[in-house]
C-alpha cells in the first residue's frame, strides 16, 4: 500500500513538469518574435482577445439558464 501512495504522489509533480514544458515550448518562440514592435503588439492583442473570449465563454456556461 505504501508503494501505491508513493506512485500517487508522483502524479502532481508530473503534471507540473508537463505544464511547465508545454508553457516553455509555447512561450519561447513567441518571446523571440516579440523584439519586433508590430509583432509584439499583435501578440498582446491576440492574448487579450483570447482571454476575453475565454472569460465570456465561461461566464455564459456558468450563468446559463435551463431551457424552458
Amino acid at each position: 500500500m505504501r508503494e501505491f501512495f508513493l506512485n500517487v504522489t508522483r502524479y502532481p509533480r508530473y503534471l507540473v513538469a508537463l505544464a511547465l514544458g508545454v508553457a516553455n515550448s509555447v512561450f519561447e518562440p513567441l518571446a523571440a518574435r516579440a523584439s519586433n514592435p508590430v509583432t509584439a503588439v499583435a501578440l498582446i492583442a491576440a492574448a487579450v482577445s483570447g482571454l476575453l473570449s475565454l472569460g465570456l465563454i465561461l461566464r455564459a456556461m456558468v450563468n446559463s439558464q435551463p431551457m424552458a
